[in-house]
């Protein structure tokens, strides 16, 4: 199992920016502001040839029991107890404060191996603040600067000494992955994003799907900043599902840390496999929803809609069917979209919508056989043949399927340009029906074959 490391300390010391520097990448939210990470975030680390697994935690902070703040805590808590090992982080600029003195009474009773990161030790302020901090107890500093990135080879020698030494595996890593067959690797875990507007109840979903609570929720919009991956295993399949940010219009977004929240649930829908898009069932089909449901589209992603608070409206004999015809009306660029009614905080649904994620990833995997997309494309060409533009016939010869996720074809035709737009839509929507693609983004590029005869000029009279 990972080595795992725990990074702690009080609020915008530089842990978020450390976190991002182990992990080689710009996961976790960065800014001045205090108190930006509010969820714990896990990821894995690197530094020289040590491999871990790194959990960025909320700052240390008291608030009153049952406060945002206080159920902050609990998470950095909960944090530090699946930790091998703590890096306590303090500002060697500012030096130490009350708060960092008592938080490091917090990390000694932790009984777990503390590393003492002296973070922004740039220039004389930090040697002071660096030198205070033997007044913790807790073992000589490491002067460090996360966002220059100096000081990491002191913070791997006093990481190689708290880490085990690594087992040698019997067989190379390399040849176990060319010994997997084509099933085993589709089996990997789906990633799943869960995107809506602020306060529709994704944080509360996904805590009632793993069973604990693992994300911070709160009856304010706006309690998710960062993108927050966790593991769930349903049925015998494995899912990465992603926590994002509430997305609203472009036009109400003002403050600089929203906007880098927004730009991190849009980075979790671009890498995501399956999007849930999730609606309040007391606003549901509004005009930011159908937005987003247009971007996922746009981005070739297979989507899934999750009418959440369904615990709220009021029960009536077919109203499963209306929510189904609303979403064919509203969206019908991707009509037959799976739709799912769910209760995050009463665990309605969530069956049913874990099903509906599995289809529609199965969906956007697929693969027509050639000979039945030809057959497909010579019966809806004779059905409804192409308009004649200028005066003059469009020709389609046949399709193919250039690849899947999402299922993306070439039709070969006479004059790519001159094909109407309905056309394509007809195209779309008969391919849905036959060959079963419901709800996910299906795209047809239109080629022109070359002509033969092009090359040959014309003879002289």
């Amino acid at each position: 199992m990972s080595f795992t490391i725990a990074i702690i300390g009080r609020p915008n010391v530089g842990k978020s920016t450390l976190f991002n520097r182990l992990v080689g990448q710009k996961l976790a939210l960065v800014d001045d502001t205090p108190g930006v990470t509010r969820d714990r975030r896990e990821g894995q680390g690197r530094l020289g040839d040590l491999e871990f697994t790194i959990i960025d935690t909320a700052g240390l902070d008291e608030g009153a029991k049952g406060s945002l703040t206080a159920r902050m805590q609990q998470q950095t808590e909960t944090a530090i107890e699946l930790a091998d090992a703590l890096m306590f982080v303090f500002d060697a600029r500012m030096g130490l404060t009350p708060n960092d003195r008592a938080f490091a009474d917090f990390a000694r009773r932790a009984n777990k191996p503390v590393v003492l990161v002296a973070n922004k030790s740039e220039g004389k302020h930090g040697e002071i603040g660096a030198m205070e901090s033997y007044a913790l107890g807790l073992g000589d500093p490491v002067q460090i600067s996360a966002e220059h990135g100096e000081g990491l080879s002191e913070l791997y020698d006093a990481l190689r000494d708290l880490m085990p030494e690594p087992v040698e595996d019997d067989e190379d890593d390399d040849e176990n992955l060319a010994e997997l067959t084509d099933e085993e690797i589709a089996r990997r875990p789906i990633r799943v994003a869960i995107v809506g507007r602020p306060n529709a109840g994704k944080s509360t979903f996904i805590n009632r799907l793993l069973g604990e609570e693992r994300l911070l929720t709160s009856p304010e919009a706006g309690t998710t900043r960062d993108s927050i991956a966790v593991e769930v295993t349903w049925k015998g399949r494995d899912f990465r599902i992603f926590d994002t940010a509430g997305l609203r219009r472009r036009s109400r977004i003002e403050e600089k840390l929203e906007k880098l929240s927004v730009a991190d649930a849009l980075r979790a829908v671009r890498f995501a496999e399956v999007v849930v898009l999730m609606m309040d069932s007391q606003n549901r089909f509004e005009e930011q929803d159908l937005r987003i449901a247009d971007l996922i589209e746009r981005e070739g992603r297979a989507l899934v809609i999750a009418v959440n608070k369904w615990d709220l409206v009021e029960q009536q004999g077919g109203q499963i069917s209306q929510l189904r015809a609303d979403a064919d009306h509203w969206l019908p660029q991707i009509r037959g979209v799976p739709i799912v009614a769910t209760s995050g905080m009463l665990g309605e649904g969530v069956d049913r919508l874990m099903q509906a994620i599995q289809d529609a990833y199965a969906v956007w995997n697929t693969r027509v056989p050639t000979a039945a997309l030809n057959r497909w494309f010579e019966q809806a060409v004779a059905q409804n043949p192409p308009p004649a533009v200028a005066g003059r016939r469009l020709k389609l010869n046949y399709a193919t399927q250039a690849k899947a996720r999402p299922p993306s074809f070439v039709v070969f035709c006479s004059r790519a340009d001159a094909v109407p737009e309905s056309y394509l839509r007809y195209l779309v929507n008969s391919m849905r029906g036959v060959f079963k693609l419901p709800g996910t983004p299906v795209r047809i590029t239109l080629r022109e074959k070359a002509n033969p005869f092009a090359h040959k000029r014309k003879r002289k009279s």
